[in-house]
């Protein structure tokens, strides 16, 4: 039996693809390719662009070389409001910072990753943390994505978290993404209506858009956003795409990615990555390609 359909939700996100950030040769980012590669994207499919997330290798990235990439992407005709942000830091001041520079381009919408230094934080000091940021931003009316990836912060955001984090603070609280890749963990945030729920596991997509998910922020919609905007939009799964999926987390998924960016745009100097990343070896970049043009061709 289908599973129930929740009331119609007001928010609709769409696909955000989770930016790559490019890097020259002497390492130093790329703020002209990061923009092209963005304006890019908007006119193949993609509703907005995530800039300094994972896959964006966000937590690398320092405060001057953030604004410059945002400034590039500025520079490329991408309006403001189709910029997301993320958050990485495990101070507060610096998630501040990190926030206004966003909020003083004209991004809104703020990928806000929990501190991630110290392990097993409790519920009460991760929304004493969140709540201190809401209130450090003042008026400036940010909305907050509260960020769920467990196996890279190793600090969870429990539902009871994130619904309290809601009740208290209202619309500075659009929604969670969850990259967790447990359908149990979506399947129950599906269930609050008031939550814009972003699937970040692109195999969980199919099942979330039926129940209510507002979209996606993903990495592979720096390869395919078209593709990934017909199952938001409630069209089936194609095959080969949970396959791709798989062979990426099979190996370090930042070089996997960007490995996978190089082939499909013919251009090598996406395959870069900043330390403590290694690029994916040719072997594994060769095979994941295969795999992207069997899905291409399908």
């Amino acid at each position: 039996m289908p599973e129930a359909l929740p009331a119609p939700r007001a928010a609709r996100f769409g696909v955000s693809a989770a930016l790559v950030t490019p890097f020259a040769a002497d390492g130093a980012i790329d703020p002209a390719r990061a923009g092209d590669h963005a304006a890019r994207l908007l006119s193949e499919g993609c509703d907005s662009v995530t800039l300094f997330g994972t896959t964006g290798e966000g937590a690398s990235l320092g405060l001057r070389e953030r604004a410059a990439l945002h400034d590039g992407l500025l520079a490329a005709g991408v309006a403001p409001e189709r910029i997301v942000c993320a958050l990485a830091a495990t101070a507060l001041e610096t998630a501040v910072d990190q926030a206004r520079a966003a909020l003083e381009r004209g991004a809104r919408r703020l990928l806000a990753t929990p501190p991630f230094y110290f392990r097993g934080p409790a519920d009460d000091g991760l929304f004493a943390w969140y709540a201190a940021l809401i209130a450090a931003l003042g008026g400036a009316g940010p909305r907050l994505i509260l960020y769920h990836i467990p196996q890279v912060t190793g600090v969870p955001l429990s539902l009871a978290l994130i619904r309290r984090l809601r009740d208290a603070f209202g619309p500075a609280i659009l929604g969670v993404k969850d990259s967790s890749g447990d359908w149990a963990t979506s399947r129950a945030l599906l269930d609050e209506p008031d939550l814009a729920v972003l699937i970040g596991d692109e195999r969980l997509l199919a099942r979330a858009a039926p129940l209510g998910g507002a979209g996606a922020i993903s990495g592979m919609a720096n390869l395919f956003p078209a593709l990934l905007a017909r199952i938001v939009a409630g069209g089936a799964e194609p095959a080969g795409l949970a396959a791709l999926v798989d062979a990426v987390c099979a190996h370090p998924v930042v070089p996997a990615v960007k490995a996978l960016v190089a082939h499909h745009r013919g251009d090598p100097a996406w395959a870069r990555v900043r330390a403590p990343l290694l690029p994916a070896p040719a072997p594994v970049a060769a095979a994941l390609a295969a795999r992207l043009d069997a899905l291409s061709a399908a």
